[in-house]
């Protein structure tokens, strides 16, 4: 006889469990997971970054001098720029760097790079690539670097002549010296803040470190990471209070007994935090922490934001660069930001490799932006209830008759669902995309019954499977997957499942911290777009899916008045080619904001008693839509 509960449609428990053991993969639906022997497409075990710092050191090898060499390092064979890597350097090792090849991120090398036959050598220094991707030198009084360093390959050996030495003694000296007065001032400082400001400050780094995407840090010889290998702060790794993490190692430690290292390390994040929030670490990743380093960052900020704000008074220059003064400039970006934010378009460039970010102010939309977002509409008007040669206008008339976004439309149960897949759609023809896709939650009504019954706990337990991700592959795209549909729908299937848990990752960050809530893993909410180049280095994923360039473009959603950063995004993905440009971000942001509109839109329906419900986007339909 059948279960009531089997009668009535209702999974029982064993049910549910059988079902939780089935495959999601599309070309597995229905069959157990974990049955087959090996994956379908497997990528080389050492595919992504370490493939790309082999071939990065073999054309440094092949370099017909030092100063070609030392140029391939430190872009990592055009990569990332070079400033990032010669900031990284450690004192010796920079010194070291001007005085052989004229490279210094001062701009103040003595250029003429040599290298020598080893005719007058006085010492035979070596030069490295590390697993890192950090470039790493021998100097005077060091050994072997392949006894300090775990190296991509090799040495270069790089004869030192006299001269090279005592160049060497002269500027290390100054370089040491700055240092030196520049973890005594930030001592200083921290002595001031007194242990109950210092208890402060530690706490708020943690949180920072485990509310931010991973990051690698310098500071002299010590590195400080929550990312691969030996994690040394919190992150996925180490949770708060774990006795590996150097900011909570020196909570209970008298300020006397903080190495000149960690000082830094909590100074100069601290100035980091205080000019742009916690996101403004990530513009630091792969760097030295130095004041001198933090001082070039915040002294490019505030350039950049003074030309972005003619009619406002400058911020100005500061008078030098001890901690009180960079804490001043520091607080005055933060304030200049919050303002910059709604005049103009402030986006990340981010260099995979390194993972590094840093921060632009976009120019003005031309041209080239304004046929994209023609074409864009042009495919949406043909396809939706919408009128209006500008997305603007777009969403104007929808804003005026939004109704038909809560009725089915097309092949879907809702206007909302067509909406999104026709915008993804069109976003991947109109920005030649590999993939496009955009993510959100499937129940604004659960949402909203949570958020009006102050049901944080049950928000924070929602899964994964609450939120979708609609993932559009352009019709040529599985050739990037030896000409097989399912690979293609597969690979679109598992970016899906990882946007879903990005949209997972963010929500909690808009709640109020009540303990679940803050016991509940999350980032904070992403708040402006992004470019990056070269992703496909780390993140598994990122290399069997072959994601090398992108733009992401999130949005804020209005729920009950209450807005939601990163609620949703448009992404936009190139597997091969060239790169996207701010013309594409820009136009790609407003193709985001009409969506991310259509949702508000859509919440608001939801409010006043529409029922919404997003049925879409889940592994059969990417299965059905991309392998038939």
């Amino acid at each position: 006889m059948t279960a009531p509960a089997e009668r009535d449609g209702t999974l029982t428990r064993r049910a549910a469990l059988a079902k939780a053991r089935q495959s999601r993969r599309p070309s597995r639906l229905g069959r157990p997971a974990g049955a087959t022997g090996g994956p379908d497409g497997p990528t080389a075990r050492d595919a992504g970054f370490p493939a790309l710092l082999r071939a990065v050191w073999e054309q440094a090898r092949a370099a017909p001098d030092l100063a070609g060499a030392v140029d391939t390092l430190l872009t990592l064979a055009g990569h990332v720029p070079a400033d990032i890597q010669l900031r990284a350097l450690d004192v010796e090792a920079e010194t070291a760097l001007k005085v052989l090849a004229g490279r210094s991120w001062r701009g103040e090398g003595q250029g003429g790079g040599r290298a020598g036959d080893g005719a007058g050598t006085a010492f035979l220094g070596e030069i490295g690539l590390d697993t890192s991707g950090r470039v790493v030198v021998r100097v005077p009084s060091q050994g072997p670097l392949n006894a300090q360093a775990d190296l991509v390959d090799g040495v270069l050996r790089v004869p030192w002549s006299e001269k090279d030495l005592a160049g060497y003694r002269t500027e290390l000296a100054r370089a040491a010296g700055r240092w030196q007065e520049s973890a005594a001032d930030c001592r200083r400082w921290l002595a001031q803040a007194g242990t109950d400001g210092r208890t402060a400050l530690l706490e708020d780094l943690v949180e920072a470190a485990l509310r931010t995407a991973p990051f690698v840090l310098y500071a002299g010889k010590r590195q400080y990471t929550n990312f691969r290998g030996p994690n040394t702060l919190t992150g996925k790794t180490l949770p708060p209070g774990h006795p590996d993490c150097a900011l909570s190692s020196l909570a209970g430690l008298p300020l006397e007994l903080w190495s000149d290292s960690d000082v830094l390390l909590v100074v100069c994040l601290t100035l980091l935090v205080r000019s742009a929030g916690y996101a403004r670490i990530e513009e630091a990743n792969g760097t030295q922490l130095t004041l001198d380093h933090v001082a070039l960052l915040l002294e490019r900020t505030r350039t950049a934001y003074n030309a972005a704000s003619p009619a406002l008074d400058p911020v100005p220059e500061p008078a030098s660069h001890s901690v009180a003064e960079l804490g001043e400039l520091a607080g005055a970006l933060a304030a200049r930001r919050r303002d910059l934010m709604g005049s103009v378009q402030l986006y990340r460039e981010i260099y995979g490799p390194l993972m590094h970010k840093i921060e632009r102010v976009a120019g003005p939309v031309k041209s080239d932006a304004e046929r994209l977002e023609a074409e864009l509409c042009a495919r949406l008007r043909e396809r939706l209830p919408v009128t209006g040669d500008t997305l603007a206008e777009l969403a104007a008339g929808l804003e005026s008759s939004p109704g038909w976004l809560a009725g089915a439309h097309g092949a879907f149960g809702t206007g909302l669902e067509s909406l999104v897949h026709e915008t993804v759609c069109a976003a991947a023809a109109v920005f030649d995309a590999d993939f496009a896709m955009s993510r959100g939650m499937r129940s604004l009504p659960a949402l909203i019954r949570a958020l009006r019954a102050g049901a944080y706990p049950e928000i924070a337990g929602w899964e994964i499977p609450h939120f979708f991700c609609c993932v559009v592959p352009s019709p040529d795209a599985a050739r990037l997957f030896g000409g097989s549909a399912g690979r293609l729908a597969d690979t679109a299937w598992a970016i899906s499942s990882r946007m879903q848990y990005n949209s997972w990752h963010f929500l909690v960050g808009n709640l109020p911290k009540v303990p679940e809530i803050a016991a509940r893993d999350h980032f904070v909410p992403p708040a402006i777009p992004d470019i990056a180049y070269y992703s496909d280095q780390h993140h598994n994923g990122h290399v069997a899916a072959r994601v090398r360039f992108t733009v992401r473009s999130p949005q804020p959603v209005s729920v009950l008045g209450q807005r939601f950063n990163g609620f949703m995004d448009l992404r936009l993905l190139r597997c091969e080619g060239l790169p996207f440009d701010e013309q594409d971000l820009l136009a790609a942001h407003r193709t985001s904001a009409f969506v991310a509109g259509a949702t508000t839109l859509a919440a608001g329906l939801v409010a006043g008693g529409t029922d919404i419900e997003v049925t879409a986007f889940d592994s059969a339909w990417h299965w059905n839509e991309i392998a038939g």
